[in-house]
């Protein structure tokens, strides 16, 4: 045995090229399938979650503005009402009102407010000329009585609920209505620019 077969030569590298204790060929370093058989997760499904993160969230944002946009003018909307109720009031209240709305009567509302020292019923409605007599027939009065040219709503009263009542280029009547306490005292005016459907005005006060 010669010198050079006693000492060992250097270790030479691997067919493959790979040093030792590498990874093999095909592994997950390698860009080949991952285990299990999926495919790498592409670039345009990547684009399309981050469009959506990003979409979706603003969509919500303009939503919302528009609801609030929405809320805003339904707000407007109800305070520009004052508080008037379409339909007929109750019979209790058309009772301590006094206020005896006629039957088959159109765009009737009605609002009412209440204090210890006072409580009000306003009252809005289009009838015919019998349903106006008697309407003034039950409170013990007739269409005569009516001052034409008066309005008696205060404007006070008339701003409260929204009434356009002594507005110019109308043809307007009224009266007051006064009884003792605890009586109700009735204001009416009526707006007679549709002399056979006139439309009246009712703000009776009840003082306890």
């Amino acid at each position: 045995m010669t010198a050079a077969d006693q000492r060992p030569g250097a270790a030479m590298p691997p067919a493959d090229g790979m040093r030792p204790g590498g990874p093999t060929p095909g592994g997950p370093t390698s860009g080949g399938p991952v285990p299990g058989g999926g495919r790498p997760p592409r670039r345009w499904l990547k684009a399309v979650v981050v469009f959506l993160l990003i979409t979706i969230p603003a969509g919500y944002l303009v939503i919302s503005a528009l609801q609030s946009r929405n809320g805003g003018e339904d707000k407007a909307e109800a305070a520009s009402a004052k508080g008037l109720s379409a339909g007929y009031p109750t019979r209790v209240q058309r009772r301590i009102y006094d206020v005896p709305v006629p039957p088959y009567s159109k765009k009737v509302a009605f609002y009412e407010t209440n204090s210890w020292k006072v409580s009000s019923l306003y009252v809005q409605f289009v009838t015919d000329r019998d349903g106006l007599d008697s309407f003034l027939a039950k409170l013990d009065t007739r269409r005569s009585a009516l001052d034409k040219g008066e309005v008696t709503i205060t404007k006070g009263q008339a701003q409260k609920v929204g009434w356009q009542v002594g507005a110019p280029g109308h043809d307007w009547a009224g009266m007051v209505i006064k009884q003792k306490d605890p009586q109700p005292k009735l204001r009416i005016t009526v707006k007679f620019d549709n002399p056979a459907h006139p439309k009246v005005y009712v703000v009776s006060t009840v003082t306890p």
